[in-house]
C-alpha cells in the first residue's frame, strides 16, 4: 500500500486511475482545482483536495505533497491559452516537482506525450506549441532533478476500453486508450523498474506489467 497524489484529479484519465489504485490498496489524494468536482473524485474511491495547483507557491504544493509516498502529476491547461499552459504545464509542473523534494516525496510519475522532447519540431505558429514547449522543459526539469522520476509518454489518447496490452517499442506515435493509460500509470508507480525512464507507448499486445519493467 502506498499513499499516492494525483494532481490533476478530476482529469479523464485521473478519474480512471484512482479507482485502480484504490484497488490495489492504495491510499489515494486527488487534487482538483473546482470543489464542484469533489463528489465525482470522491466517488472513485480517492479523497478530493481542493487547491490551486495552478497559482499555489511551493511552499503551499509542499505542505499538500506531505506525507505522500509518490507524486502522479495528470493535470494540463487543456490548451487553447498559451499563457495559462505555460503556467500550470511548465511553471506549476516544475513547482510540484521542487515541492516533492522539499517535502522529501521523491516518487514522481510525470504524465507526458509520446512525442515530447526539446527537439519536438512543432512550428511556433501551430496552437499546439506552447503545450509542446511546456511539456519539454517539464520533463527535461525532472530528468534533472534529483527525484525517483518516472515519464511516461502515451501517444493519442482514445476513449476505448481497457485491454490491459499496450507497445513500448514504437518509434512513431499511434494512440492508445485513456484506460490503458490509467493501468499503465498505476503499474509504473509501484515498479521500480521504471525510475529514470522514459517510457513511450501505444496500444498493443504485450501486457502492461512487462512492457513497462526494466
Amino acid at each position: 500500500m502506498a499513499r499516492i497524489l494525483i494532481v490533476g484529479g478530476h482529469g479523464k484519465v485521473a478519474l480512471l486511475l484512482a479507482p485502480i489504485l484504490v484497488s490495489q490498496g492504495d491510499e489515494v489524494t486527488s487534487v482538483i482545482r473546482n470543489p464542484a468536482h469533489a463528489d465525482t473524485v470522491r466517488a472513485t474511491g480517492a479523497t478530493p483536495v481542493v487547491f490551486d495547483i495552478e497559482h499555489g507557491d511551493r511552499e503551499a504544493i509542499a505542505a499538500v505533497i506531505a506525507g505522500q509516498d509518490a507524486v502522479v502529476w495528470s493535470a494540463g491547461a487543456g490548451g487553447g491559452d498559451p499563457a495559462r499552459t505555460t503556467a500550470v504545464d511548465l511553471e506549476a509542473a516544475v513547482r510540484s516537482m521542487d515541492a516533492a523534494a522539499d517535502a522529501g516525496v521523491r516518487r514522481y510519475v510525470m504524465v507526458s506525450y509520446f512525442d515530447a522532447s526539446p527537439d519536438h519540431g512543432i512550428d511556433p505558429a501551430n496552437s499546439f506549441y506552447a503545450y509542446a514547449e511546456a511539456k519539454a522543459a517539464a520533463d527535461e526539469h525532472l530528468r534533472a532533478s534529483e527525484l525517483a522520476w518516472t515519464v511516461l509518454g502515451p501517444s493519442r489518447l482514445t476513449l476505448d476500453p481497457p485491454t490491459g496490452l499496450i507497445d513500448t517499442t514504437a518509434e512513431t506515435s499511434g494512440e492508445v486508450s485513456r484506460a490503458n493509460v490509467a493501468q499503465v500509470i498505476a503499474a509504473a508507480v509501484h515498479d521500480d523498474t521504471t525510475i529514470g525512464r522514459t517510457i513511450r507507448f501505444n496500444d498493443g499486445t504485450v501486457p502492461i506489467a512487462d512492457a513497462i519493467r526494466g
